[in-house]
């Protein structure tokens, strides 16, 4: 199919043209390994380090705080299981365990390695619930902090419906607590976001959020696919967790996706320019237009999450008596892509987490439609969508009332 739309840019962006331009002589031309001490190898390193500076100038760090990854799983991975090895690796009283808070909504990268951690005995976990409308409250996060915890991590934007979280408030109440901790000799509490969802459309500047760790992922960027940072301040307690040859500060074994790191720091660079502001604006136009439409055209849907403190681009719907699944299959076979979650969860038939965590029983978040729209985005599409979106809830509607009919 030739027309074909995309509208899940939550799961994925097309890389922008300048940045395989800037990409593209990596690959073959200066291929050098970067770790390697001849001419090819410092050429690779050079611009290893002109990516970092770039990446280091957006986020207000310095450049040794950035650790290029693979993306925010294995960045995430590494604040979980990192800030735990850690702490182990001081002798300690037996018996003594450290305690982490996230919420009951972050990323499965995030929830499951707390979960293992939880399992094996390493770890005693928080899982914050958030609110019905997808927001966790700082004062929730405050309360669940013991003389053990190390860690807190919250997710900046969710990556299903796209609310935003109170990062700033958690880091300003946190610098407050960390102040009273050391006068009590107690250990720092590190704080940890997820800005997935965030980097190209909310202030990451690490200072001003007051975090001391960050990940994220270029291919949510309009940059390429298998790499990602993870800013770790100075100071942090954290271990690498993967090793090997000594780098990224030996924070981070394996050799460097040079072609990957020059992507995402050409990405990283142009997301504070006009150009991408201006399209930031017109990309909540059309996500705001197609909210009213849907609320207004299709009768018992639902918008999942607050309208105002979400992503600019995100637009999470649910509709009663209508199947995620049926939904997402139907729009493929009109040519629109859309997704009911997580990419990182589409194979799976459980209803989502994010949903049931803000309190929707499993049929409602059955049934949930999620939109992300880009840069590329154009109203036509918006309206294409939203034309076949109301034949197809109707349709579904119908065969799920002849089947439940059967049934009586």
């Amino acid at each position: 199919m030739s027309n074909k739309i995309y509208l899940d840019y939550a799961a994925t962006t097309p890389v922008d043209a300048k940045v395989l331009e800037k990409m593209l002589p990596y690959f073959s031309k200066n291929f050098g390994n970067a770790m390697s001490v001849h001419s090819f190898g410092q050429e690779a390193l050079e611009s290893i380090d002109n990516a970092r500076a770039q990446t280091a100038k957006f986020f207000g760090c310095s450049p040794s705080e950035i650790i290029f990854t693979s993306g925010a799983t294995e960045s995430n991975n590494l604040v979980v299981k990192g800030s735990l090895r850690s702490y182990y690796s001081v002798t300690r009283k037996t018996g003594e365990k450290p305690h982490i808070i996230t919420t009951k909504f972050e990323h499965h990268c995030v929830l499951d390695a707390c979960k293992l951690a939880e399992k094996d005995g390493l770890a005693e976990i928080t899982y914050i619930t958030p609110n019905h409308e997808g927001i966790v409250s700082t004062k929730d996060i405050q309360n669940s902090i013991k003389p053990n915890t190390i860690l807190i991590s919250v997710m900046y934007v969710n990556n299903e419906i796209g609310t935003l979280q109170p990062i700033a408030e958690i880091g300003k109440m946190l610098k407050k607590i960390n102040a009273e901790r050391l006068e009590k000799k107690l250990q720092q509490v590190f704080f940890h976001t997820d800005a997935t969802q965030a980097i190209n459309y909310f202030n990451c500047n690490v200072n001003e959020i007051g975090v001391d760790l960050l990940s994220m992922s270029a291919h949510k960027i309009y940059g390429p696919k298998g790499v990602g940072i993870l800013y770790i301040k100075k100071g942090t307690h954290i271990k690498r967790v993967q090793d090997g040859g000594d780098q990224e500060y030996k924070m981070r074994a394996g050799t460097h996706n040079v072609p990957g790191i020059v992507g995402l720091g050409e990405a990283v660079s142009m997301i504070k320019t006009p150009k991408t502001q201006a399209a930031i604006k017109e990309i909540k136009k059309l996500r705001d237009y197609l909210i009213k439409r849907v609320l207004k055209e299709i009768p018992k849907s639902y918008l999942n999450g607050l309208k105002e403190k979400r992503s600019p681009n995100n637009a999470n719907f649910r509709f009663d008596n209508v199947e995620g699944e049926g939904l997402i299959l139907s729009l493929d076979l009109e040519g629109i892509a859309a997704s009911t979650g997580s990419a990182c969860s589409s194979g799976a038939l459980e209803p989502s987490h994010v949903l049931l965590s803000m309190g929707l029983r499993h049929e409602q978040a059955h049934g949930s439609l999620r939109i992300t729209i880009g840069k590329y985005t154009t109203k036509k599409e918006i309206d294409i969508l939203i034309v076949n979106l109301k034949e197809i809830v109707k349709r579904l509607r119908k065969i799920s009332g002849n089947v439940l009919s059967e049934f009586k």
